[in-house]
């Protein structure tokens, strides 16, 4: 079998009903930066008709990571994203964004550990599920889902995040993890995130 070439997650769009209302949110509440916006001619495919565009970056690098596209019925039953979620740098950032989404009274706002990371789930203003994380120095067997008191102090909260991923099959470090998939993948132990 052929090797795939290297390839990394770059962006992703999504339809919306009120293109506004979600600039504003990815905007003002999660700090993202309109990078382009426009108008798409979209006669002869599936969904006939002009759809409205917004480009959004967190990242000078990369023009968009997200595209917001007008199109999505309002009446949609069933919304087919599970969840988008977003790398935090550490746990301050975290607490901090935990108080914004009380304060902007999202929906479902749920913070818990997986072992591997501590995360806040939510809602976005149009019911797409959205996880905000930082990872943790431990892998564990996934999934998992344990409870995560953001109202501990940061060294009750590491102890109490600890003790629990301990109890968890497979638990090790998470530079032990990693060497073990790299190998598995044929790729370099040694990788970088950046660009």
């Amino acid at each position: 079998m052929a090797s795939v070439p290297r390839l990394s997650f770059s962006h992703f769009g999504m339809f919306v009903t009120d293109v506004a209302r979600m600039e504003d949110f990815y905007t003002r509440v999660l700090g993202f930066a309109v990078t382009d916006r426009g108008n798409l001619e979209t006669k002869g495919r599936n969904d006939p008709g002009t759809v409205h565009l917004v480009f959004l970056s967190r990242d000078p690098r990369d023009h968009h990571q997200i595209v917001l596209v007008t199109g999505r019925p309002e009446a949609l039953k069933f919304n087919p994203i599970n969840q988008i979620s977003f790398r935090m740098d550490d746990l301050a950032g975290l607490r901090h964004m935990y108080r914004v989404l009380q304060q902007e009274q999202m929906k479902e706002i749920y913070p818990v550990s997986h072992g591997n990371a501590l995360s806040v789930y939510f809602h976005d203003p149009e019911g797409n599920r959205i996880e905000l994380f930082i990872d943790t120095p431990w892998y564990c067997h996934q999934p998992v889902r344990m409870p995560l008191d953001l109202a501990l102090s940061d060294d009750e909260l590491w102890r109490a995040v600890e003790a629990e991923a301990r109890r968890q099959p497979d638990f090790k470090a998470i530079e032990q993890w990693r060497s073990e998939l790299a190998r598995k993948m044929g790729t370099d132990p040694i990788f970088s995130n950046e660009k």
